[in-house]
């Protein structure tokens, strides 16, 4: 017996092993991540609404279209600022596409409309009618000057002639809505095209009667498809990955990547400058996502080289072919456009200042470096800037305090809401006022005020009490004033009258909220008949 008690002891007796604490491993930012980190995003511009669209023109000097409403707008890519707006289109603008020399943009909205434009003039100069439901995608060939592909909602993909703006051939293949298309790099008379039916497909013109060459499956709704710049492999997005695939070897999944919370929205390729050391001049897919994440893609090592965080969902991304600005549109109209810094003009302008000179380059002098063995060191000004090596002891800063602030410290209630009426700011005086309800004291200080000091409380409330912003506040706070001092004001004519025209601007505040609902009601089956159409 005492065997086997000994053995039951041993059984239940193990090692107890420490909880390992996690370690805080921040990883140093590669060269590649600093690269496209350097494209600081700036909010240039706050547009109508969502940004269905970007697209760079492929001649220099590679200015960019946004689309957004019933808006095609055109930036210069030198200084971010809007160029010109094109706004002829009777619904929202999508999917604006720039021919190879940059003379023409085409654009398709969801009235169903293809335009193709002049940037310069902004007038439609030819207009393409064929798609019975709204146009997602509009896009010109690689190198062909001639025709156009488009694709909507009505699940036909079209090709046009555009000197003579007819319809070539109507490519159907698809059983849900065409969102997006790309022509290839290798010819001009292939492209693909990514639909909600959850394939992407291959077509060439030539053999349009034989219908697509191609259908791959991506899993899932496509939002967007590229092809890669070889023209042998293309990228989709649908979902939250993104997948490329093989076109020369059957249509094979290569990668999946999988690194996006919510729906990727766009896609586009970015190519590395060649100022960038061992990864220039390579290419890059770059992705974003309703995460608000952009994130770059290393397509020949299958790994993400950087991931950026916006502040609002992406709906779409552009990259300029010199590689100086990159672009990302959100959900809410903010368009974030960088350029990136280099040391390349700053170089050539110096050595040009030299060659007029005729000193070469110009270097600036060095400074001599103080050490704390130098007098000077410890006689530094207050200009003078922190080594590397420096402990800053920050000095902090005094905040001021408003009066009533500094009575609500001391807690003077009474007193900190009548000089926060007397300052007659408004917000002020409302925040003085929810203070003292979270502290329970509000009704207090109104029974304790004098007449005057009540005189000021009514006049704030009869100026105010009527605005949307205070409303809540003021209203309730105006009958609580009238009941509890209700013998005060029968007994003061001045009390009497700021009371009666407390009441006359709220009954002018009824009439006007009545009159809003009858022209509300008069304007709502006009906006549901207009709905229908």
């Amino acid at each position: 017996m005492a065997v086997d008690d000994r053995s039951e002891a041993i059984v239940k007796t193990f090692a107890v092993k420490p909880k390992l604490k996690p370690t805080t491993n921040k990883s140093t930012p590669t060269p590649e991540s600093k690269y496209w980190k350097s494209f600081k995003p700036k909010q240039t511009q706050t547009l109508v609404s969502s940004i269905t669209s970007l697209s760079f023109s492929p001649a220099a000097p590679h200015d960019f279209a946004a689309t957004h409403s019933a808006t095609v707008t055109i930036f210069s890519s030198q200084t971010l600022e809007p160029k010109s707006t094109i706004s002829s289109f009777k619904d929202t603008a999508t999917s604006a596409c720039f021919r190879s020399d940059g003379q023409l943009i085409a654009a398709g909205s969801y009235s169903g409309q293809i335009q193709v434009f002049d940037p310069k003039k902004r007038t439609a100069l030819r207009r393409f009618r064929g798609h019975s439901r709204p146009v997602h995608f509009v896009s010109y060939p690689r190198v062909d000057k001639l025709h156009l592909f488009s694709g909507g909602d009505d699940a036909v993909v079209k090709y046009w002639d555009v000197s003579s703006e007819t319809l070539i051939h109507n490519l159907i293949g698809h059983k849900d809505y065409v969102r997006c298309g790309d022509g290839s790099p290798a010819s001009d008379d292939m492209f693909i095209t990514g639909s909600y039916d959850h394939t992407v497909r291959v077509w060439d013109v030539r053999v349009s009667n034989q219908g697509s060459m191609m259908n791959i499956n991506h899993g899932a709704p496509v939002e967007d498809v590229i092809y890669l710049p070889s023209g042998g492999l293309i990228a989709t997005a649908g979902g939250n990955n993104v997948k490329i695939w093989d076109v020369i070897g059957g249509g094979k999944l290569l990668h999946s990547m999988e690194s996006h919370n919510k729906t990727v929205t766009s896609l586009c390729v970015g190519k590395i400058g060649k100022d960038s050391g061992e990864f220039a001049n390579q290419y890059r897919i770059l992705s974003v996502s309703l995460d608000g994440y952009l994130k770059a893609f290393d397509y020949s090592t299958l790994k993400i080289t950087s991931s950026i965080r916006f502040p609002s969902s992406l709906m779409s991304v552009a990259f300029s072919p010199d590689c100086s600005t990159r672009v990302v549109g959100t959900s809410n109209g903010v368009l974030f456009a960088g350029k990136r810094k280099t040391d390349e003009n700053l170089g050539s302008v110096k050595s040009e200042w030299g060659k007029y000179v005729g000193f070469g380059a110009i270097d600036e002098p060095e400074k001599r470096v103080l050490r704390p063995s130098y007098f000077r060191y410890f006689h530094r000004g207050q200009n003078e800037k922190p080594s590397k090596g420096d402990y800053l002891i920050m000095r902090p800063k005094k905040v001021k305090l408003a009066e009533h602030d500094k009575l609500l410290k001391k807690f003077h209630h009474k007193e900190a809401l009548v000089s926060a009426l007397r300052a007659k700011n408004p917000e002020n005086i409302v925040a003085v006022m929810e203070e003292l309800v979270s502290r329970k004291k509000l009704l207090m200080c109104v029974s304790n005020l004098g007449v005057d000091e009540l005189g000021l409380l009514l006049s704030f409330l009869q100026k105010y009490s009527t605005m949307p912003r205070y409303a809540g506040v003021l209203i309730a706070l105006a009958k609580k004033v009238v009941e509890n001092r209700a013998d005060d004001i029968s007994g003061s004519e001045e009390l009497k009258g700021h009371i009666r025209n407390l009441k006359r601007s709220i009954m002018e505040e009824i009439r006007i909220q009545q009159s809003l609902q009858e022209i509300q009601g008069i304007i709502s089956p006009l906006l549901k008949i207009a709905g229908r159409r």
